[in-house]
């Protein structure tokens, strides 16, 4: 099963501030190069991928615990802390308009072949599809980082809001085990909160739905617009009689009135797709102006013509809590930063390890205290 997962946090407003952050950068930088010596870089990728690791990196660096700053601000300093000449890793995206430039900056990194690096570029832009339009649950990306090494691994942290709830949701995933990224890409979806409806057409109840919305899209989608609106679907004004002398407006006893999802937009969109002929949902999701609404329309259509079945639970699961920059449960402690260096310190001296690496390693966690 590919590695994947997600967390809800409610929206914070302000930043970290930079005491806080500086000590961040340093601590999060130390824990990573720790992880990647007593194993190796993919450990440390499919650590990040489980959300529940990662809420608890954060807790353990002092951010908020439930605030939806902890996912920009910890990917924040990690970008800052890997180096990709020392650790192997590359850290690209960001937060709004630094994540749309993840494809330009995996392609600039020169980290391995161009062609691994064209295939990460496609995996950065098909995740974010994806979780934007394949799980239908109302929050918006506004947050894609992506984080490989030279042998092409990786993992994704991305995070979309919903501002009328004033919550974010986090989205993981993780290149070990994925050979569909329509099919299941979930390992396990943590939330503060499930949402009543939500359609999940990565779900395995909805793999007729995604077949059949590719035949649907390949056999012409002209035909698509009679399936959501009925022949005696009317305007209000075809039941009126009226004159310039009298108006008379007769409704029947009942009327079947069904709104379309198939706009003139979406059924532009899907006409542009048929040209170019998917091969199957992977390729549909991936397409240039196939997105939610089209999608949703073809997942509609398939159950409506063919009784597909269409998954409508949301797949998140409930998180836990703990920590807290904003003083719950208690304020930051400056001197647990010391303290958790001590931990790390102790354990790279247990550890088997060369003497150069140690040395160096224990080098670094040293000034980190120096510079407290």
């Amino acid at each position: 099963m590919p590695k994947t997962g997600s967390a809800d946090l409610p929206l914070h407003s302000g930043k970290a501030p930079r005491w806080l952050f500086s000590r961040m950068e340093k601590l999060v930088g130390a824990i990573s190069e720790v992880i990647i010596q007593e194993y190796n870089q993919e450990e440390l990728l499919h650590r990040l991928s489980d959300p529940y690791w990662f809420q608890s990196l954060g807790c353990v660096v002092g951010f908020d615990w439930h605030s939806s700053g902890l996912t920009t601000t910890l990917t924040g300093a990690l970008k800052e802390a890997l180096d990709e000449e020392e650790h192997g890793l590359k850290v690209v995206g960001g937060k709004g308009s630094t994540s749309r430039k993840a494809p330009g900056e995996i392609l600039d990194s020169g980290m391995c072949s161009y062609g691994r690096l064209e295939k990460l570029a496609e995996t950065s832009k098909l995740s974010a599809k994806v979780d934007s339009n394949c799980v239908q649950d109302t929050y918006s990306l506004y947050h894609h980082v992506l984080i490989f090494t030279e042998k092409g691994r990786w993992a994704v942290i991305q995070q979309g809001m919903n501002p009328e709830k004033k919550y974010a949701r986090r989205y993981h995933w993780f290149s070990e085990g994925v050979q569909e990224f329509v099919n299941e890409p979930h390992r396990g979806i943590s939330t503060m909160k499930k949402e009543d409806k939500v359609l999940n057409l990565t779900s395995s109840l909805s793999q007729e739905t995604r077949k059949v919305s590719v035949d649907l899209v390949n056999d012409g989608p002209e035909h698509l617009e009679r399936y959501l609106k009925p022949k005696n679907q009317k305007s209000i004004f075809n039941f009126s009689t009226s004159t310039e002398r009298s108006k008379k407006l007769e409704l029947p006893a009942h009327h079947d009135v069904r709104v379309s999802e198939l706009t003139k937009q979406t059924l532009n969109n899907l006409k542009k797709a048929e040209q170019r002929q998917p091969q199957d949902y992977e390729d549909l999701v991936g397409m240039e102006g196939v997105g939610e609404k089209s999608l949703r329309a073809l997942a509609l259509i398939a159950q409506l013509v063919h009784g597909t079945e269409n998954d409508w639970d949301d797949p998140a699961r409930f998180s836990f809590a703990h920590g807290g920059k904003d003083g719950y449960p208690r304020p930051v402690d400056r001197d647990q930063y010391d303290r958790s260096i001590d931990v790390l310190e102790e354990a790279l001296e247990k550890a088997e390890v060369g003497k150069k690496e140690k040395l160096r390693s224990l080098r670094k966690l040293n000034k980190i205290k120096d510079e407290k």
